[in-house]
């Protein structure tokens, strides 16, 4: 089924934010801002601003999977698109949904570990099951360097050469293709590597110096989200979404006293 999107339907199963910067707020705003329409599946609600995350409330596995059949029996999706998924029986209840309603949609699986400020996000015995069960369904997981860690249960060095190691090894978990991201590095430039069937190649960024940088990974994703669904080559996804964070990066408004959330809509006019 398509309408007025065309093929840019994305659903977004992932948590809240209340400060907006990041989870769901974020994909949203990307989804839509590149082109897309955006759906959601919540999987829990926290209160959030950009110092940190002071509650988190979970949702029930079997609600998360009723967003997603009311989703997905209607609207339908031209990608499915991961974030925070707290625990086991949330990620069995969203493989389950995927298996029955969505086995050929493409998926973008962001394993949302930690929080920009540091707070852990996934139980650590959720880390296993979402590499047995999510990640060889994936067509793209995007992993940051400290994530890539966790998965691999080993340090990556922040290097060009580290980064492409590390895609290229979790690629062996099954997913179709793998974008380490180097933001956690140091350095005056940010490397982010693709590993694909084809092989690897690195995109480069400067490096912007700001405080508003809450969010990027989770709207880096959906921003790809958005191109997989119109079914961009992989390679142009990124390049495309790179961009897209890039700008928002750099016309950040600098909310809040802390990590600020990005500008996800620097081409809409101000209110």
């Amino acid at each position: 089924m398509t309408d007025r999107f065309g093929n840019s339907r994305v659903l977004v199963v992932a948590g809240s934010d209340s400060g907006g910067g990041a989870g769901i707020q974020a994909d949203l705003k990307a989804v839509m801002a590149l082109g897309g329409y955006c759906s959601t599946a919540i999987t829990a609600l926290t209160a959030q601003n950009t110092r940190g995350v002071q509650d988190v409330h979970t949702i029930p596995p079997g609600f998360v999977a009723a967003q997603m059949r009311s989703v997905l029996a209607d609207i339908g999706a031209d990608c499915v698109k991961t974030g925070m998924l707290h625990d086991t029986a949330v990620i069995d209840a969203v493989a389950a949904e995927l298996d029955a309603l969505a086995p050929g949609v493409p998926l973008v699986v962001d394993p949302v570990m930690v929080a920009q400020s540091g707070d852990r996000l996934l139980a650590e015995a959720a880390a296993e099951r979402l590499g047995d069960v999510l990640l060889p369904r994936a067509t793209l997981l995007t992993p940051n360097l400290p994530e890539a860690e966790v998965l691999l249960g080993r340090s990556v060095p922040g290097t060009e050469a580290g980064l492409r190691e590390a895609a290229r090894a979790l690629r062996g978990f099954g997913p179709g293709a793998v974008l380490v991201k180097g933001g956690h590095a140091a350095g005056e430039e940010v490397i982010d590597c693709l590993a694909t069937p084809d092989g690897e190649m690195c995109f480069r960024s400067r490096r912007i110096d700001t405080t508003s940088n809450h969010g990027t990974g989770c709207t880096l994703a959906s921003a790809i989200a958005a191109g997989v669904a119109r079914e961009l080559p992989m390679a142009d996804a990124v390049a495309r979404a790179r961009d897209y964070l890039q700008e928002a990066l750099r016309t950040a408004r600098g909310l809040g006293s802390g990590a600020g959330p990005v500008n996800h809509a620097f081409n809409v006019p101000p209110y």
